[in-house]
């Protein structure tokens, strides 16, 4: 049996406004500002502001590594063969899979238990959240193509 081209598919990924070129820029920016005050710190004698300016220069770069790890996280979205199937990896790189038939699906948005708004998809009983990382625009047009994604699956199941 041959594997049918999915209905929809799609990647969700953390948006990082900062690219790695962007990140080296800033550090190099922050260090040279850095150094020029900590060199006038140490003219006027007050040499224990260089530790503390070295001290802010690591917790920026610690902050950004941890960023940019949590950018590896992404969840792929994919209707296919009657199922609709969510695999969620997280910034380590550990997997998780929820599955469900397609015609049962529907997908929800509750603008009122959270103030980003909240996308799940659900399937007898049981439910996931979708695209935690995005901002509510993204979070409800992908809302509408996943309602949109999943009629055209039913349609496609009851035709054949």
């Amino acid at each position: 049996m041959t594997e049918r081209q999915p209905i929809f598919e799609t990647v969700v990924r953390p948006h990082r406004s900062l690219n790695v070129f962007g990140f080296r820029l800033l550090m190099a920016v922050l260090v040279v500002a850095n150094g020029a005050f900590g060199a006038v710190m140490l003219a006027r004698g007050a040499w224990p502001v260089t530790g503390f300016l070295g001290l802010d220069m690591l917790a920026v770069y610690i902050a950004f590594r941890l960023s940019y790890a949590q950018a590896a996280a992404f969840e792929r979205i994919t209707i296919a063969d009657n199922a609709l199937v969510v695999s969620q990896i997280d910034g380590r790189g550990r997997a998780r899979e929820w599955r469900c038939p397609s015609y049962w699906a529907s997908v929800g948005y509750d603008e009122e238990s959270d103030e980003r708004g909240v996308l799940t998809v659900r399937s007898h009983g049981q439910q996931i959240e979708v695209g935690k990382f995005l901002h509510p625009e993204a979070r409800i047009s992908l809302a509408r193509e996943l309602s949109d994604a999943l009629r055209r699956a039913r349609t496609f199941a009851t035709a054949v």
